[in-house]
Formats: C-alpha cells, sequence, structure tokens
C-alpha cells in the first residue's frame, strides 16, 4: 500500500490548507489519521479516525481549528486558523489491524506516505 500526501505550503498565520491523502488500493484496516513532525521533535499524532463508526479523535491544542475528512480515500486534513507552532511535515499513515495502542499514537500505524511540508509564519 502507498500512501501519498499533497496539499503542504506556505501560509501566513492565521490562513488555511488542506491537505490530502491518497492510498493505491483498498486498505480495509482499523484506523487512518495524520500525524507532523517538525524539526528536532518526535512525530505526533494530529488527528484521526476509525475505519468504522466514523469515531474521530484529535490532538488538544488542534481541535476546533482542523477537522480529519470523512473518507479513507482520499483522506483529508482541512486546517483553519494555522499558527506557526503548526509547522512541519505532515505525514498520513493507515493501520491494517485493530490494536490496543491510542489511536494517536505512531506505533499503532503500518503504512506512512513520504510527507508534505506545512510552514506557516
Amino acid at each position: 500500500v502507498q500512501l501519498v500526501e499533497s496539499g503542504g505550503g506556505s501560509v501566513q498565520a492565521g490562513g488555511s490548507l488542506r491537505l490530502s491523502c491518497a492510498a493505491s488500493e483498498y486498505i480495509g484496516g482499523s484506523c487512518m489519521g495524520w500525524f507532523r513532525q517538525a524539526p528536532g521533535t518526535e512525530r505526533e499524532g494530529v488527528a484521526a479516525r476509525t475505519a468504522q463508526g466514523g469515531r474521530t479523535f484529535y490532538r488538544g491544542n488542534v481541535k476546533g481549528r482542523f477537522t480529519i475528512g470523512n473518507a479513507k480515500n482520499p483522506l483529508s486534513l482541512q486546517m483553519n486558523n494555522l499558527k506557526p507552532e503548526d509547522t512541519a511535515i505532515y505525514y498520513c499513515a493507515a493501520a491494517r489491524t485493530a490494536s490496543s495502542l491510542p489511536y494517536l499514537d505512531p506505533k499503532r500505524y503500518h503504512y506512512w506516505g513520504q510527507g508534505t511540508q506545512v510552514t506557516v509564519s
């Protein structure tokens, strides 16, 4: 399975971006999510969605600003009111099996995209 992100770019604080993640084939796994990694930091979960039931999970400091899409393919992430601290490489990920790990834990996921840069100034 290949995941390909698009939609990154540079915006001013307060602006918006919409990321998209296209999967090369059907993923019948337990969940999909968006993660980000800034230089010198660990990868962190931003938003995730269960494959069944449509439950969503968000990192605290993006709640109310970011929205993960309803569709699995492509999977979107609408980002509004962006802040400089949102600057990072954003990755799309998918899990092929269920897990007891939290939905925003990167270790839960098996497939990863190459990432797309988001820069907020």
